[in-house]
């Protein structure tokens, strides 16, 4: 949900209650504020000024997490692994105010090296799992990868809910096929 969105009403029901209560839809609060310009080949998130107030807002209208988006565009390994550290600063955080972060570094599908990418990101992503408190959880949504299962070691971890799959631009059907090859990983295709 958009922020604007959550503090809406549908049928006189507030937003995020209504997903949940009468559609079954967990409601998932949109946080970043967009992409920085690119730098070292990704792109982080800009800053979130009133990040606290934000979530604060998300728990009182009884959001389940958030979601929070940047993107690498190409095999970069300091610019990998300032989006995973920024990725897991901003989960703590969530994860302060009881919410759940679904972190979402995106491989872009035209990324030069993606499995490279994807492979330097794993390494990362689990690097940041080890530095959450043992009874933290996170949920990763993730570009589907080339290597099928290269997700495979964050989908057993302990610390994490679900790994999601976003299409990152492949067709339907072919991210529908790539998902397939991917055990234990589900879509949250748009």
């Amino acid at each position: 949900l958009f922020e604007m969105t959550m503090d809406r009403q549908i049928n006189g029901v507030p937003t995020a209650t209504y997903l949940w209560e009468q559609k079954r839809i967990v409601p998932f609060l949109k946080i970043d504020k967009g992409l920085e310009e690119e730098q070292n080949c990704v792109k982080l998130m800009k800053d979130m000024p009133k990040l606290e107030d934000l979530l604060d807002k998300g728990v009182a209208a009884g959001v389940f997490g958030t979601k929070e988006r940047s993107v690498i565009l190409g095999f970069n390994k300091a610019g990998i692994e300032a989006v995973a550290k920024q990725q897991f600063e901003v989960a703590k955080r969530v994860l302060a105010k009881g919410l759940i972060p679904m972190i979402e570094p995106e491989v872009d599908i035209k990324a030069s090296n993606k499995p490279k990418c994807e492979q330097y990101l794993l390494e990362c992503l689990l690097a940041g799992l080890q530095e959450l408190a043992p009874s933290d959880k996170v949920i990763f949504k993730l570009t589907l990868p080339t290597i099928p299962n290269t997700y495979a070691p964050l989908i057993g971890h302990s610390k994490t809910l679900r790994v999601v799959a976003l299409s990152g631009g492949y067709k339907r059907d072919q991210a529908c096929e790539v998902l397939a090859q991917n055990i234990g990983m589900i879509a949250s295709f748009s």
